[in-house]
């Protein structure tokens, strides 16, 4: 019993089917805290380095507005025009920042989770309109650390804000000694950077909820050991998994087959029914090794390969029955039949010579020895 409720126990890693599948779903470990921070950090610096920019448009559009005449001022058509240059002003100086801006919100959370978008994430779940699975979340130990980060986010804020007052000091009061227009750029300045800083101050709560949000995601998708069975069953155990995995394999064994029946020596066939392959190197061989073997269709691709590659053929029948049948590939052949494939290797080596010009016509072996035990095959 203890060793069933052990097994229930969500306590080891999630498989990658699993977590295929939560992304498929749209479960992606993100963080609200990384996402807040990018936007933050990338609207303070475009307002740093586009403000200059966007200041010199809104002069601009002020100008224009503001220095009309009498007369343009009732024209119809030339106030549409107006507008539609001021709105293009308009455009030119905004779209920097929100450019960068835009850019900031994409990377965010791309940054932790990758690129996603899943349709399924969107789709209305009625456990969430359930008012008591509401009540549980919001006094769950997600809400409760939800509540301590937004505290630590208000401390950490409130204190750099004072940080930064502190060393603000002389110039805030300095001023008041400023002319007007200096005054008004100065002031810009600092506000700018303030708010530069004040936005690097969530780069601390991003650092604690990045690793936070991975924890917890890993935590979710965490599985019990029956769950890794079940999946295993599921996945391996279906008949037609099963079937596409052996035929996987015999490919791949019947191409390898194939790819070394151009080593062979010799072709034992049935004739018909059968082919053997067989090859045998004195100087680094003990016995003949089979190469490939097949019957019917496999028989017959083996022949045609054989031929093209003008390799010697021998009708055997027995003696081709029982290798196919006593023998797997690239093993040797057995003790039994030695003598059975000596006198064909004898008769392959007899006749390469011949053809080389070298010793007489060898005649084909009108008899092999085949030992009765397995001549039965």
């Amino acid at each position: 019993m203890a060793d069933d409720d052990s097994s229930q126990e969500k306590t080891e890693e999630a498989t990658p089917k699993k977590l295929d599948k939560a992304r498929e779903e749209g479960q992606v470990p993100r963080s609200k805290e990384l996402t807040t921070t990018a936007v933050l950090l990338a609207g303070t610096l475009g307002l740093v380095f586009f403000g200059s920019l966007l200041a010199g448009k809104m002069m601009t559009i002020i100008r224009m507005n503001f220095q009309m005449s009498r007369e343009s001022i009732f024209d119809t058509e030339f106030m549409f025009a107006q507008l539609g240059a001021s709105f293009w002003q308009a455009f030119l100086g905004l779209i920097p920042f929100f450019s960068i801006v835009l850019v900031a919100a994409i990377a965010g959370p791309v940054a932790l989770g990758g690129w996603l978008f899943s349709t399924k994430s969107l789709a209305p779940k009625l456990d969430r309109m359930d008012p008591i699975k509401g009540l549980g979340r919001m006094f769950s130990a997600k809400s409760l650390i939800e509540l301590v980060k937004a505290i630590g986010k208000i401390l950490v804020v409130v204190g750099v804000a004072f940080v930064l007052l502190k060393s603000m000091q002389d110039a805030l009061l300095g001023l008041a000694n400023e002319g007007i227009e200096q005054g008004i750029i100065h002031s810009v300045t600092l506000s700018l950077w303030a708010a530069v800083f004040l936005s690097s101050a969530t780069i601390i709560i991003a650092m604690v909820d990045i690793p936070f949000q991975i924890w917890d995601h890993a935590k979710k998708l965490k599985m019990s050991r029956q769950d890794i069975k079940d999946e295993m069953k599921d996945s391996e155990g279906k008949p037609e998994v099963k079937g596409k995995i052996r035929q996987m394999q015999q490919q791949i064994a019947q191409s390898r087959m194939m790819a070394s029946v151009p080593d062979a020596d010799v072709v034992i066939t049935n004739p018909t029914h059968y082919s053997i392959a067989l090859k045998y190197n004195p100087e680094t061989m003990q016995t003949p090794i089979l190469l490939a073997k097949g019957v019917d269709f496999m028989a017959l691709k083996i022949r045609e390969v054989a031929k093209e590659k003008k390799i010697e053929f021998v009708e055997a029948p027995l003696l081709a029955r029982a290798i196919y049948n006593t023998t797997d590939l690239d093993e040797e052949i057995p003790a039994g039949l030695y003598v059975a494939v000596a006198q064909v290797l004898a008769y392959i080596f007899q006749l390469r010579e011949f053809r080389k010009g070298q010793g007489e016509r060898p005649q084909h072996p009108r008899k092999i020895d085949v030992p009765k035990d397995m001549s039965h095959y």
